[in-house]
């Protein structure tokens, strides 16, 4: 699968969908909206009535000696009021676009930031299929989308519509028959824009969208993984891969484009049909005597008015399409309504005050992930007592890592409960929840932030001293004063700019000063050298004191001294115990992991299953 078709996947949208979701960022700020059309109307309609003046000014001229001053006073009142009109058109727009832009700049501010909360608070499934890349211009352009969805109506189709009504009403009254005709080639005109617009233009710019957020993707998927691209000598192969993708967007949007150009080609012979004939239509009323010159005047100039806005409103509706199309993935984000989120009445939840000794207890969980069908477990049972070591162990698929992702409630259980001190995860805050387990994962992510900002991202608040403390105490701090910037200095981008036995110490450090009552380790300490390790050893089992802590296993030579083993195959406790009863037992399954690691025959518990396979 390239990069970017698993968000193919995601619901389109309908033109409902679309106006449900302006309507929600226009409500807050609607005074605003509201003067802005109304200003913008005001303005139009001064436009509209200028042709009347220009009229008014040839006709007062015509036939007429230079000397006549009746003549001469009509001709000046006609032009003075052409000329405040036309101020008046411009200080009502300009009027208008002040209130718009407070309007418009606050809407976009909404959007960008409830999709950013919405979108950090999808299931890990969804963040497990969705390209991060991807995700993030989907945000920007369904944002920039909506700002011409907006500029549009206000800008284009209001003025557009306004106008043309006023002037069909207008040459209704003063010449009826060009007044007919001319509604009827404007009516012509929309009616056969939003047709092409909708049946032809829209289908090819929102494929044309897809592939851009592919090609963006694509493009954010490469540079990610660019040390791996470097140490496989893959540049070609990746550029490659984009240029493939690339070249997919370009057909594409070269088609679109090319489509909206012969539109608009064929929208243009329109309009100088429509402006040929008015004039044509009114010059013969003139011949009739049925219209005077400054009649012809007058519809000569409307139609230059109003060919601008008509010119226009085949754009207006194509941006309004394309628009639509861009904010389809946002709207999406903002229907969407994820499996995991917090009940209706959670509550925070508090760890540490019941009476139980039982602080986790999985009771018959069954839980199979999304669009899978397969079952991960089935009438899962275990408890875990308050302050407990515990160790998963087991080959990969076992069940082990599925373990602490519904612990931590990245997925709800398709069956039976879990319970933190007594209380179901499932009817508690996820903050709440989250913030009680720490974790210190095999590969930790940093932020492109400082070591400070990342030691403390469990504590925000806490003091430099308390975080020198947890750094001294994961044998940071000794690496870290070497930097340029000491705990000022940023780590690029995931943690880049730190070797991956310095990042495990800052995330080791992170975790001792979150000082969270349940402790989660993904075989903590595998990235580090071995003198290293052996004092980060020390201070994680200070870290544990008094703490209930689950260990995933990798190597068993870690996990010796640990209170209880759980020993994971296909999604089942196969058995459990400590360390030296499970050793004892000739026939135990991790007495065979043991051995075979001491051997040398594999690594960790995962490669087993490879091992086994080859045997098979």
């Amino acid at each position: 699968m390239l990069p970017g078709e698993e968000e193919k996947r995601e619901r389109k949208t309908t033109a409902r969908d679309v106006l449900r979701f302006a309507r929600h960022y226009w409500a807050p700020k609607k005074t605003l909206g509201v003067m802005a059309a109304l200003t913008m109307l005001l303005s139009v309609a001064m436009d509209a009535i200028l042709p009347v003046y220009t009229g008014r000014i040839v006709d007062a001229l015509t036939g007429h000696a230079a000397a006549d001053a009746g003549a001469l006073h009509a001709a000046w009142a006609a032009f003075f009021g052409f000329a405040a009109l036309a101020a008046l058109h411009q200080i009502l727009r300009i009027i208008s676009m002040f209130y718009w832009n407070a309007f418009a700049v606050h809407n976009l501010y909404m959007i960008v930031t409830d999709s950013m909360r919405k979108v950090q608070r999808f299931s890990a499934d969804w963040h497990a299929n969705t390209f991060a890349g991807g995700t993030v211009r989907k945000i920007t352009r369904g944002m920039w989308a909506f700002d011409m969805f907006e500029d549009t109506l206000l800008m284009g189709i209001l003025p557009a519509a306004t106008i043309m009504t006023g002037v069909a009403i207008m040459l209704m009254i003063k010449l009826p028959l060009v007044g007919i005709a001319a509604m009827t080639l404007i009516f012509l005109y929309c009616l056969m824009t939003v047709w092409m617009s909708i049946s032809i233009l829209s289908p090819r710019f929102r494929a044309s969208a897809e592939e851009d957020t592919r090609m963006g993707a694509t493009l954010a998927d490469a540079i990610t993984g660019n040390p791996t691209v470097k140490s496989f000598g893959a540049e070609k192969r990746e550029e490659g891969i984009f240029g493939n993708v690339a070249a997919s967007w370009r057909d594409i949007a070269y088609n679109a484009w090319q489509f909206g150009i012969t539109a608009d080609a064929v929208r243009s012979l329109f309009r100088v049909a429509m402006v040929g004939s008015a004039v044509a239509l009114t010059i013969l009323l003139w011949k009739e005597g049925k219209a005077t010159p400054g009649d012809v005047v007058l519809v000569i100039t409307t139609f230059f008015i109003i060919g601008g806005y008509l010119r226009d409103i085949g754009m207006h509706i194509s941006h309004l399409q394309r628009s639509a199309s861009d904010m389809d993935d946002i709207v999406s984000f903002w229907l969407r309504e994820d499996d995991v989120s917090d009940a209706k009445n959670a509550k925070p939840i508090v760890v540490g005050q019941a009476s139980n000794i039982d602080i986790i207890a999985f009771e018959r969980v069954g839980f199979r992930y999304p669009n899978t069908g397969k079952d991960i477990y089935r009438d899962l049972s275990v408890k875990i007592r308050r302050g407990e070591k515990l160790a998963l162990v087991g080959p990969s698929g076992g069940g082990k890592s599925t373990f602490v992702k519904l612990l931590q409630r990245l997925y709800n259980v398709s069956e039976g409960v879990i319970h933190i001190d007594g209380q179901d995860i499932s009817q508690v805050t996820l903050e709440s929840l989250r913030q009680a387990v720490s974790l210190v994962p095999q590969d930790p992510i940093l932020f492109h932030r400082t070591l400070a900002d990342n030691i403390a991202y469990g504590r925000p608040d806490a003091s430099r001293e308390a975080i020198i403390d947890a750094a001294k105490k994961a044998y940071a701090h000794d690496f870290i004063m070497t930097l340029p910037k000491g705990y000022d200095t940023l780590v690029g981008e995931r943690g880049v700019k730190l070797s991956g036995g310095e990042r495990q110490r800052v995330a080791i450090a992170r975790a001792i000063l979150a000082d969270s009552p349940i402790l989660i380790m993904d075989e903590a300490t595998s990235s580090l050298d071995s003198v290293s390790e052996h004092y980060i050893q020390k201070a994680l089992e200070t870290l544990m004191t008094g703490k209930t802590t689950i260990t995933i296993a990798h190597r068993l030579s870690t996990i010796q001294k640990a209170d209880r083993i759980l020993v994971f195959d296909q999604g089942r406790i196969v058995e459990e115990g400590s360390h030296k009863s499970l050793m004892e037992n000739p026939h135990s399954h991790y007495k065979k992991l043991y051995d075979m690691q001491v051997l040398g025959l594999v690594e960790t518990a995962e490669d087993i299953v490879i091992l086994e396979g080859k045997r098979a």
